[in-house]
Parts: structure tokens; C-alpha cells; sequence
């Protein structure tokens, strides 16, 4: 239906998340982009719209949009199905452990599972083990490390990526947010610029996409940064020389959290030798590993040896 000739019944909040929904399906859009359907999508776009909170009381569903709300709403539902960009790239804004992230197309939308670990301390991984320093790799909006200073008051987290423009956004973040104080912004690829560096928790979310599979990606992918997606044949050329190198940069019991999606099969079947952990979260298990860095340690030949097959190093 052409958006000119909306139903004029259409007056609540409530009618355009639903008729908004509706349209999204018709229209075959992909979600996975911090929604997993289109009636979340419907009411993220409504909601910045109106600019209510995405806790907003149900009741607010029965409130009637202002003619010019009402242009504002669908001028968003009319972008996000003929551009098919994500609707955090329309809204600017992504939600991620319970907090608002400035984002844009120079990062990907946040929507790691890690942020279910951000929100529990990092426990039971951590077992009560002190914390003061952290690392957050590949960081890109600074989501991960950002949220991990503003729910942990007493940590210093160095967050690092290798994309100048992703860490212009970072630093936005942690200045929004009233953490910056806390929270280091550094340039680096992978380990390479963080040389003399040694924490107590590194939590990385890297790309790990095979490059055949980003092109064949739904649209609404092909607006992300292909650097933040990529990563070799199989997804594993970025988390191999994170696994080689980070043991270096871990103090004595330090741990590593890594996300590695649907990658985890390949990583299993190339180094069935190693003890990963694999995190369960509320919705199962999602790609995301854990190590101690004595097994990193112990392992390390192996780690190596993957690289090396593949003519990279750490």
C-alpha cells in the first residue's frame, strides 16, 4: 500500500506499531540488528519518533499522534523499507545493556550477546577473581567497553580498534555516557598498538564472517562496514591471532571472552584440542568462548601453528 493512502483509522501509537509491522513483513525485511521481529522494529521507530524511552508504559499505546507526528512515523517506515538500512542508522541511536549509543554506518549496530554478560559482572566467568583493568577489541562504538565502565565503577577499560572514524564515535560515547574519564580510546590493530599492555579481562567481538558470505548478506548488512564482518575464508582469521597474542597482554589469571557466532563450529573443528568454554545465555548458546590465559598459554603452539598455515602471524 503506498504510504500516501494510509488508513485514516490509523490514530494510536498502538495502530502504527501494528500497521507498521505489517508492512515490514510484507515487505520481506530482514531483522537481527539489535530486533528480532518487526513488530520490535515497528516500535523502535515509533517510539524515537514520539521521543519516548523504550520502556515506555504500555498504556501510552492507546495515545493518538499529531498530525505531524503521524508524517514523522512514516516517513521513518518509509525509508526502512525502501532503503533497507537497519533502523538504528535511521534513529541514530542503538540500545545495548541498557543504555543509548550514538551510532551510524562507520560501525556495526551493537547487539552482541556479551551485553547479557556485561549486565551479570561477568559472573560466574570471572569466579570473584579482582578486577581493574579491562580491554575491549575490535570495539568499534565503544558499546562493549563503554557499558562495562558505566555498570562497573571501580574498572579502567582501554577500548581499541583498528578504524579511526569507529573511535571518533567511541570517544562521543563515553563522553555521553560520563565515563570517559575511565575509559581509554586507542588506536590499534588487533594487539599491535597496545605493546607493554596487561589486563585483567579482555572481551572482543571481532569480525568473523567468511568474506564469500558478507556479499551474499541481506541488504540490510551491506550498509555495515565490511571491516567490522570479514574475516578470511572460514570467520576465524581475526580470532586465531586474537588467541595467539592474548596471552601477552592478560595478567597472571587473567581471562578472554570472545564471540565468534556462527564461526564456533569451525573453531571447534580446527582446535578440538582446546578446553573452550562456550557461554550460555538466556536464548542458548551464541558463539561467544571463554578462556583462562593458562589454557591460552598451553595452547599457544597450536594457536600458532593455525596462523602460520594460513601465512598470517598474531
Amino acid at each position: 500500500m503506498p504510504f500516501a493512502l494510509v488508513p485514516a483509522e490509523l490514530t494510536t501509537l498502538i495502530d502504527f506499531i501494528r500497521w507498521g509491522a505489517s508492512r515490514f513483513n510484507e515487505a520481506k525485511l530482514t531483522f537481527g540488528h539489535g530486533n528480532d521481529s518487526a513488530i520490535d522494529e515497528a516500535t523502535q521507530l515509533v517510539l524515537h519518533a514520539l521521543h519516548l524511552p523504550p520502556d515506555t508504559p504500555p498504556a501510552y499505546g492507546a495515545a493518538h499522534l499529531s498530525a505531524e507526528e503521524r508524517a514523522v512515523v512514516l516517513e521513518l517506515f518509509r525509508r526502512r523499507i525502501a532503503e533497507r538500512r537497519p533502523a538504528a542508522y535511521l534513529t541514530g541511536e542503538a540500545w545495548f545493556a541498557g543504555l543509548a549509543f550514538e551510532v551510524d554506518e562507520r560501525v556495526l549496530v551493537p547487539r552482541s550477546p556479551i551485553a547479557e554478560l556485561i549486565l551479570t559482572g561477568f559472573e560466574p566467568w570471572l569466579g570473584g577473581r579482582e578486577v581493574q583493568r579491562v580491554l575491549d577489541l575490535c570495539t568499534g562504538s565503544g558499546c562493549i567497553g563503554i557499558a562495562t565502565a558505566v555498570h562497573q565503577l571501580h574498572w579502567q577499560v582501554d577500548v581499541a580498534d583498528i578504524s579511526d572514524a569507529a573511535l571518533e564515535l567511541a570517544r562521543r560515547n563515553a563522553k555521553e555516557l560520563d565515563v570517559e574519564a575511565r575509559v581509554r580510546v586507542l588506536q590499534s590493530d588487533l594487539f599491535r598498538g597496545l605493546t607493554g599492555e596487561r589486563y585483567d579481562l579482555i572481551v572482543t567481538n571481532p569480525p568473523y564472517v567468511p568474506a564469500d558470505e558478507v556479499a551474499d548478506l541481506p541488504p540490510e548488512y551491506q550498509h555495515e562496514p565490511a571491516l567490522g564482518l570479514k574475516s578470511g575464508q572460514d570467520g576465524l582469521d581475526l580470532p586465531l591471532r586474537i588467541l595467539a597474542a592474548a596471552p601477552e597482554h592478560l595478567n597472571a589469571g587473567g581471562l578472554l571472552i570472545c564471540e565468534v557466532g556462527d564461526s564456533e563450529a569451525a573453531l571447534c573443528e580446527l582446535l578440538p584440542q582446546v578446553p573452550f568454554a562456550w557461554v550460555e545465555f538466556k536464548v542458548g548458546q551464541m558463539g561467544v568462548l571463554v578462556l583462562e590465559r593458562g589454557d591460552l598459554v598451553a595452547h599457544h603452539g597450536a594457536f600458532s601453528a593455525a596462523l602460520a598455515a594460513r601465512g598470517l602471524t598474531p
